[in-house]
């Protein structure tokens, strides 16, 4: 497969470099959000939103800075186009889905200091990929991240039901999870290197 096929460049940002699992980007809505399979999955929805705008936007910014050869200035305009897409989603939740604004709670304006978005941001930037390119990207990272809240979560409404010792409840359980999970992806590192 072409490395620099959207298709592989799908894959490799949703399986094998995924932000959360492999690269470790956005823990923090992963372990905090993942308790529930609901709001995993609809927290994963609102990051790929925010990833799909973000890397649009991302894309136009850097070609209109490298044209003024400003480039400097891609790291505050990121953050700017980032935080700006979080109010949005923020204001379309809160208007039509208030149980799941409450259920979010904290998490959804945390979007905006998401480092794996921001990461996506600087990732297509600097590895100089075209909007198709840059498209692609953000929908695999996005797929890859929800894919990551829905494992977590799956497993977590699981392990509820389960007789677990004390010493291995609450954040313990959860981290020896997300690290078995992140093993379990270390398996798919070769997945398209091979000729």
């Amino acid at each position: 497969m072409n490395p620099d096929s959207p298709a592989f460049i799908f894959l490799n940002a949703c399986i094998v470099n995924n932000f959360v699992l492999s690269t470790f980007l956005g823990i923090c809505p992963f372990l905090g959000v993942s308790g529930k399979f609901e709001t995993a999955s609809r927290m994963g929805l609102a990051v790929m939103f925010v990833m799909l705008v973000s890397s649009v936007c991302a894309y136009g910014i850097n070609t209109v800075l490298v044209h003024f050869e400003v480039e400097f200035l891609r790291l505050i305009c990121y953050i700017a186009v980032i935080a700006s897409a979080v109010q949005l989603v923020e204001m379309f939740l809160k208007k039509f889905s208030p149980g799941l604004f409450r259920a979010l709670g904290i998490f959804l304006p945390l979007i905006t200091t998401n480092c794996a978005i921001l990461g996506l941001a600087l990732f297509q930037t600097f590895k100089e990929y075209n909007f198709i390119q840059c498209l692609a990207y953000a929908v695999g990272a996005g797929a890859g991240f929800t894919l990551a809240l829905i494992m977590m979560a799956g497993l977590r409404e699981e392990l509820e039901l389960s007789e677990v010792p004390n010493v291995a409840k609450g954040a313990a359980l959860s981290l020896m999870l997300a690290g078995i999970l992140s093993l379990a992806f270390m398996g798919f590192a070769g997945l398209g290197s091979g000729g």
